[in-house]
């Protein structure tokens, strides 16, 4: 299926979408250059054409080209990482443990929170609508746990909630590693400008 309409789909009606997805093959390869990559890039693409109009600073362009690369990478981690503890989990809820199901559910349920970094390329406004995309994608994750998992209705909201602390520590983690490069950057370039002597 095109991406696009994936995307317009998981995000129009994704209680329609999830057991259309748990019945179609995937592999790990073909996850990420046709979906994940292509999504994932959005947002670090769109901070950083922010960055570049809104930021004239010496070194500026640089931090942020090097936080939108950095963002990127660590997004294509996440997914990965936050897929690997669903799926060990799993069996803990009475799901199935299938590497390849947690990937699609996890990288699907991303789709909102990717396509809203969009909004990225306005200031302010566009973290917040950004926001709203991240959330609704935690009702597309537990929308997509009995059909993805196999998780006994009963036990799917337990079952997202663990999930999702674990993706917000991640996430956490990856917001704690930008901003140390961002203010490593950030010295850098008031150091190189003069700033300190």
């Amino acid at each position: 299926m095109a991406l696009v309409d994936r995307a317009q789909r998981i995000i129009t009606a994704p209680a329609a979408e999830w057991p259309v997805i748990a019945t179609e093959p995937a592999t790990v390869g073909a996850l990420y250059s046709g979906y994940i990559v292509p999504l994932a890039l959005i947002a670090p693409i769109c901070s950083f054409v922010s960055s570049a109009i809104f930021l004239h600073r010496p070194g500026g362009i640089v931090a942020a080209a090097v936080i939108a690369v950095m963002s990127f990478v660590l997004e294509l981690v996440n997914v990965f990482i936050v897929a690997l503890i669903a799926e060990a989990l799993a069996p803990s809820f009475n799901g199935v443990k299938d590497r390849i199901q947690a990937l699609k559910w996890v990288s699907y349920s991303y789709t909102a929170k990717w396509v809203s970094g969009i909004a990225l390329l306005i200031p302010i406004a566009g973290a917040l609508i950004a926001l709203i995309g991240g959330l609704y994608s935690l009702y597309t994750l537990y929308l997509g746990a009995v059909p993805m998992i196999k998780v006994p209705q009963e036990k799917a909201v337990g079952y997202v909630v663990v999930v999702i602390l674990v993706a917000i520590v991640i996430a956490v983690i990856i917001t704690f590693i930008v901003g140390i490069v961002f203010a490593m950057m950030a010295a850098g370039a008031i150091m190189s400008t003069g700033g300190i002597h």
